[in-house]
């Protein structure tokens, strides 16, 4: 790059695959805390895309290994769904994970896509509306017997029954929860539930221009739904999956970061990108990676 490029004040956070064996994985985990990111996630599956016949490891054990490993970032699931999830026994997870990272737990929610995760155990796979309806029901539940000590509960999709949380989250008055949503209904959640809102934008793989339309038209669906619940739109961060788009944002350190200056314009607190990987999904040279963490990355953070 021939100068000084100037960039957006944002929250950066970057995703690590748990596609590695921790002899390996370790070393991103310490190197983005290094580093200076705000945040680091990894993916909530059972075994994602093609990459289910390759190695894949659990994502709550990843994030306790990781919490050992690092002192400062934030940690979080992109995201955890009802796909195969139970809020009695997840709770449990999600209260031993905030525990040992010393409260620096984010909670990625979503509904639950179709493929692996919903076939795995033999389910039927639901339709949209169905699971929006048991990702409201799941979400809901969480949420109580995170604040709440000795729950009980029967819905449709989830019954509890004087379900515990002692000793409660070390954030309170529970852990933040990030729920992704792109529809009305989800939306709706986020305004009740939510701490912090992630989209991954719409639209066609081949159209960036038309991506980054999805996106403002989302956040304008957004700024609508809080202002028709009533809260104020300063107390929700608003992150953003930068990688939904159909081009890889750590394709260059000028592309990178002309996509975080998008996001800012668009109202966005966080963006997150992924760490490259060889091949495939996110395929792309990790000396990008390290240009923008130890160059960029001072300016992008403020």
């Amino acid at each position: 790059m021939s100068g000084p490029t100037r960039v957006a004040i944002m929250r950066i956070g970057i995703v690590i695959l748990p596609d590695q064996r921790w002899a390996e994985s370790q070393r991103r985990w310490r190197q983005v805390d290094e580093w200076g990111f705000d945040h680091a996630w990894t993916y909530d599956h059972l075994g994602w895309r093609d990459l289910v016949d390759g190695p894949w490891f659990d994502s709550m054990a990843t994030l306790t290994a990781a919490a050992t490993v690092t002192s400062r970032i934030r940690l979080g699931t992109l995201v955890a769904s009802p796909n195969f999830r139970h809020p009695a026994a997840y709770a449990r997870q999600i209260t031993t994970v905030d525990d040992v990272s010393a409260g620096r737990l984010l909670l990625g929610l979503g509904a639950g896509g179709i493929g692996f995760d919903s076939a795995v155990l033999g389910g039927e796979t639901l339709p949209p509306r169905q699971r929006v309806d048991r990702f409201a029901e799941f979400t809901e539940l969480l949420d109580l017997i995170l604040r709440e000590d000795g729950t009980t509960w029967r819905g449709e999709w989830f019954a509890a029954v004087d379900a515990r949380n002692n000793p409660g989250c070390v954030q309170q008055p529970r852990v933040p929860f990030v729920v992704a949503a792109n529809g009305p209904r989800s939306m709706r959640l986020v305004a009740r539930f939510g701490q912090g809102w992630v989209t991954t934008g719409t639209g066609d793989d081949n159209d960036l221009a038309g991506w980054w339309a999805s996106v403002s038209a989302l956040s304008a669906r957004m700024d609508r739904t809080l202002d028709e619940a009533g809260r104020d739109p300063a107390s929700l961060d608003r992150y953003l999956s930068l990688d939904a788009a159909p081009v890889f944002s750590l394709s260059s350190a000028q592309f990178f970061a002309d996509q975080v200056g998008r996001a800012a314009e668009l109202g966005f607190t966080d963006v997150v990108t992924h760490w490259p990987r060889a091949s495939s999904w996110y395929a792309g040279d990790e000396a990008i990676l390290v240009d923008v963490a130890t160059r960029l990355l001072p300016q992008l953070r403020g």
